[in-house]
């Protein structure tokens, strides 16, 4: 497996003069996947929890819905210079009668860490329909509760401490549970490495949940949390004018600028109680 961090000279300028020192960087590397030994997309990610990764990118474009869904995930032989496995090619195999990904799903070529929909073959399929709709669920959060998840993600991002360049997922209960951090250079990826930990775990769909991200909420982490069944997304940034359209649309509960005391509800803010 890749390393999660990277150690890289650098040159430190300060009002105190220049010093060379080993600094710490997030380690991005590419991952292919491929379903059924068919090639379906490349993102960058910060390798670890890459079959979580995969199983939560595949919840979230409507391929799966359940961990029995997928057969078999396994790295690939792929190599680098010196005949080392890189473990950046995964391949899985999905169950017998599982419909295989359309051509809408396909990724011309690569996803960026920052855009996990770049390149989709067919815009019109990023809209997608959702197993789990989370426009009737009843769960209740209060203000109180909320304004903790910030922290209590960034208590957890370990990488991020030592290198300030990743991306967090949170998934919590609406009671203020803490139940699954990942981190990533990619938000699309560690949204989907946390919804691919619940998927295998046999919490899907996430009804009461609340996914709370670090930076800002994307059309795409709303379309992540539809497929996940999460009603309440919660976000330090602001939202795109899209994402906010779509979680309209969807039934879910958007909270951006949640820092310190206060936040801004966009949508479904009868979810936030008090």
């Amino acid at each position: 497996m890749g390393r999660v961090t990277v150690r890289r000279p650098v040159v430190r300028i300060t009002a105190d003069g220049v010093k060379r020192r080993q600094d710490a960087l997030a380690a991005e590397e590419p991952l292919e996947l491929r379903v059924g030994g068919k090639a379906l997309a490349v993102t960058m990610r910060t390798p670890g929890h890459d079959v979580e990764l995969a199983h939560g990118f595949l919840l979230t474009e409507g391929v799966i819905g359940k961990p029995e869904n997928v057969s078999t995930a396994r790295y690939c032989d792929s190599v680098d210079d010196e005949g080392r496995n890189t473990y950046n090619v995964l391949d899985l195999a999905l169950a017998e009668g599982v419909e295989p990904p359309d051509t809408g799903v396909e990724r011309n070529f690569y996803t960026t860490s920052s855009c996990g929909v770049c390149g989709k073959a067919a815009l019109d399929a990023v809209k997608l329909k959702t197993r789990f709709s989370p426009a009737t669920d009843a769960a209740q959060v209060s203000p109180d509760t909320l304004v903790k998840f910030p922290d209590m993600l960034r208590d957890q991002q370990r990488v991020f401490e030592s290198t300030g360049g990743l991306h967090a997922a949170g998934i919590f209960t609406t009671e203020g549970e803490l139940l699954v951090v990942r981190e990533d250079v990619g938000r699309h990826n560690a949204v989907d490495k946390a919804t691919g930990w619940a998927l295998l775990d046999g919490r899907v769909p996430l009804a009461g949940s609340v996914l709370m991200v670090s930076g800002r909420a994307s059309f795409e982490l709303v379309q992540k949390a539809a497929m996940a069944g999460i009603p309440v997304l919660a976000a330090v940034s602001a939202p795109s004018s899209l994402a906010v359209e779509l979680a309209e649309e969807q039934g879910i509960t958007l909270v951006g600028f949640l820092r310190g005391t206060s936040m801004n509800v966009y949508t479904h803010a009868d979810r936030i109680t008090g």
